[in-house]
């Protein structure tokens, strides 16, 4: 049964409320005069105003003897529809269509469920992070998942800290403040952000000493400095993870570095940058270093990150020997940049899955692991439910071979075989599109290429392809 027909003078009253549209557009004036202007889409605002407007008519059928002016009523709207986007979270899941894997703009690496499920376990009640339970006294945060690292590695011992830059840091800080370190000059990276190697390396107190040249090192240029710079404590390699040298290159293998370094007494460091430990050598990931293989070649310590082809957390970790981890922790500096509950549980659930021969749970490898035939049954069944969904005419639905690429700085000289789907509109501009799908719910981000939206179902997830589907047809509608 339809509502029964309100009284006429709520009727009055009703007619006084102001449109959406000029909600909206007041909504937008209001948001834009702010000292800190919040950023929301226009969409964004047009929905705060529909569902403020609809709570105003609420209130005037329920308080038939409330008196607004239009004023009123809009000052009123304006009100609700200003708390409606307070009260909207700031970081929102969105669809990954870009196929970068690595995406780091969308987070990175997605989670594991187990690693989910752990974080629930331990966010929602208390934990013994810092207790043991057997001895009923207080313990270490890092115990949690160091059995997982010994066995994976290889290594002695190993630490969390919160991202690869800061382990890098404390290492450095730890192991050479005040003293030298030699670096290749084809290794003075930039780790994105802004962050450079080289200013990383004088935060942290120690002088850096360049060898070599931008594509030939050899060991024989350590040894020249060596000879030449007093105080040298340290030798580092770091990995040009984002970028390859190719043609007139050279440098000296870990294996080499370690026996110079133990020649004199000194320790060898290496940042490995990505965390790999599966193997993806199939997958044309076959130069990608590993810290285990890292650790086995002689290197003393290494930095690595878990937010990368690890598969895990944004954690930082610093693995290698006993001794040398045992100081790390003593560096009261240490405590600044510690991984929190949260970080330990996602982290030690993942590595479970690496102990357990279960990568193909961990969505980053398995992403990477698709089939280029796997793929392209995705994007074809895909490309017929939008093309039976969209308004006729709307736009060309169709299917390319292309490629994907890991992205986060990581192996960018491979390229995966993938099938896209090409989306063409025939009444608006390809970025109007791209705009659309962007302030869509969920958001989806995809790219744009020769005026076309391109969305590669690599890294779609499986749960997401209903929502991609509907979010492009409400677009394109």
């Amino acid at each position: 049964m339809s509502s029964p027909a309100p009284p006429p003078d709520v009727r009055q009253r009703l007619r006084a409320l102001p449109s959406v549209e000029r909600l909206a557009q007041a909504l937008a004036r209001s948001l834009a005069a702010d000292a800190a202007p919040a950023r929301h889409t226009p969409a964004e605002q047009r929905a705060a105003a529909r569902e403020a407007i609809a709570r105003l008519r609420a209130e005037l059928r329920q308080q038939p003897a409330t008196e607004a002016t239009p004023a009123d009523l809009l000052a009123r709207g304006l009100d609700l529809a200003r708390q409606r986007l307070a009260a909207q979270p700031g970081l929102i899941p969105v669809i990954n269509a870009t196929g970068v894997i690595l995406h780091t703009n969308l987070g990175r690496a997605p989670l594991a469920k187990a690693a989910l499920d752990a974080l629930l376990a331990v966010g929602q009640g208390y934990s013994n992070l810092e207790y043991d339970l057997s001895a009923g006294e207080r313990s270490r945060r890092d115990r949690h998942g160091e059995a997982h690292w010994q066995a994976l590695l290889g290594c002695e011992a190993a630490l969390v800290v919160n991202n690869c830059a800061a382990a890098v840091w404390l290492v450095l800080d730890t192991l050479a403040r005040g003293q030298t370190a030699l670096i290749s000059r084809g290794e003075l990276v930039e780790i994105g952000g802004g962050f450079r190697i080289p200013d990383i390396m004088a935060k942290s107190g120690v002088r850096l000493c360049e060898v070599g040249t931008t594509n030939r090192t050899r060991l024989s240029d350590y040894e020249a400095a060596l000879a030449n710079t007093p105080d040298v404590r340290l030798i580092v390699r770091v990995h040009p993870s984002n970028f390859r040298l190719l043609g007139f290159t050279e440098r000296p293998s870990l294996a080499a570095l370690a026996a110079l370094a133990r020649q004199h007494n000194l320790l060898l460091f290496e940042d490995v940058g990505s965390g790999l430990l599966a193997d993806l050598a199939g997958c044309g990931l076959d130069d990608e270093p590993s810290p285990a293989r890292s650790l086995a070649e002689g290197t003393d310590v290494v930095t690595f990150s878990a937010d990368k082809l690890l598969g895990g957390p944004q954690a930082g970790i610093i693995a290698g020997r006993q001794a040398l981890i045992a100081r790390i922790r003593q560096n009261p500096l240490l405590r600044v940049l510690r991984a929190d509950k949260l970080t330990y549980a996602a982290l030690e659930a993942t590595l479970r899955l690496y102990r357990t021969g279960q990568t193909d749970a961990i969505p980053v490898l398995a992403m990477i692991r698709q089939s280029p035939a796997d793929l392209d049954r995705r994007a074809r069944r895909l490309a017929r439910s939008i093309r039976r969904q969209i308004p006729p005419g709307s736009a060309t639905v169709t299917l390319e071979a292309g490629q994907s690429v890991i992205g986060g700085g990581c192996a960018p000289h491979v390229q995966l075989p993938t099938t896209l789907i090409c989306l063409s509109p025939r009444h608006l501009a390809a970025e109007e599109l791209a705009a659309h799908l962007r302030c869509g719910t969920p958001p989806i981000v995809a790219r744009i290429v020769r005026n076309n939206i391109v969305c590669d179902p690599r890294t779609v997830l499986p749960a997401q392809e209903r929502d991609l589907v509907a979010g492009i047809v409400r677009s394109l509608a």
